[in-house]
């Protein structure tokens, strides 16, 4: 085949490259947040954030279970509702966050995991889960952006009642859900660890966040903190309980450098992954990714060197390299 017949080498983005799947490169970022390594993946736009977002919740094995989360359908003003007042500003999100997060893993388990329940206490407390999230939403597996929407009352009996005074609450407004948010993420939260089959690996992913950026909103780096301090939380919760859970999020450098809070440095060093491509020498760089396209598209290879594809050796005048397109 002639290279100057190929139409293209894949989209400029992820949602449109089809050949994201067969062309994909296992860069050291997705291969921490795969192996629970590291949480918190940057790069500049267009660096590849997304390819491991789609890489990460189309992967397809019987113990491997994920759920994404992008910008675009999360319910952002209802979210916003659920500020909890009387603390920190870049804590006031975190447990609504974390309810998102817990009722996410909800799904998979009563879903998903057909491995479910493998143990007498993973069969009590995933019994729980569905009682209270049937009771609350309808359905076993909700719709996650109508989690919080206005009207809705979650349904707490038996061991997720929550004790008031003397009495214990067993519904509770969505408008009312900050006041009592520790409490029920805490009870949500523990029967979710005990549901989680140790011996396979789940992920929530959170990608998009980028969209809508305005540097201006300090609500909008207040909501970004809430997240990634409710998933290094929530990670550690499960690598204390022995389970394989990550909550991955995606997130442009340069937003991420703007953001400050507490802590910032430790997270920075141990949970963040950075996508940075060189242009040549060891490891990955962009010629070994068009390469992998090159052997996708020309021979249905998985890869051709670009020495056969180019002649960088000549010379032009003025010491300019010219590439000379040679026929595959």
């Amino acid at each position: 085949m002639d290279l100057r017949q190929v139409i293209d080498f894949g989209g400029i983005d992820a949602d449109a490259d089809e050949l994201l799947g067969e062309c994909f490169q296992d860069h050291p970022a997705y291969e921490a947040a795969r192996n629970h390594q590291r949480f918190l993946i940057i790069g500049r736009k267009g660096s590849g954030k997304t390819a491991i977002f789609k890489r990460l919740i189309s992967e397809r094995d019987p113990e491997v279970f994920s759920f994404g989360h992008t910008f675009e359908d999360y319910p952002w003003p209802h979210h916003d509702l659920q500020s909890q007042s009387g603390v920190p500003e870049e804590r006031r999100y975190i447990h609504s966050w974390k309810y998102l997060i817990w009722l996410s893993i909800g799904k998979i388990l009563l879903n998903q995991d057909h491995g479910i329940p493998w143990d007498d206490d993973s069969m009590l407390s995933s019994a729980q889960l569905e009682s209270f999230i049937m009771d609350s939403y309808g359905t076993r597996d909700p719709d996650v952006s109508q989690l919080f929407s206005p009207g809705k009352e979650i349904k707490l009996k038996g061991s997720l009642k929550l004790p008031v005074g003397s009495i214990s609450l067993e519904r509770l407004k969505i408008a009312d859900l900050p006041i009592h948010f520790q409490e029920v993420n805490r009870q949500v939260g523990d029967h979710v660890m005990r549901t989680l089959h140790p011996d396979h690996d789940y992920y929530i992913c959170f990608d998009q966040l980028d969209l809508g950026f305005n540097p201006a909103d300090p609500s909008y780096s207040h909501r970004l903190i809430g997240l990634i301090l409710a998933a290094r939380e929530i990670g550690r919760l499960a690598r204390n309980a022995g389970k394989r859970l990550s909550v991955v999020i995606f997130l442009r450098d340069d937003i991420y450098d703007g953001l400050h809070f507490e802590d910032k440095n430790k997270v920075t060093e141990n949970n963040v992954s950075r996508i940075e491509w060189k242009v040549t020498g060891p490891g990955l760089t962009l010629k070994s990714l068009m390469e992998r396209r090159f052997g996708a598209v020309l021979h249905g290879t998985e890869s051709i060197p670009w020495d056969e594809i180019f002649n960088e050796t000549r010379e032009m005048p003025g010491r300019q390299r010219k590439s000379i397109i040679q026929k595959c």
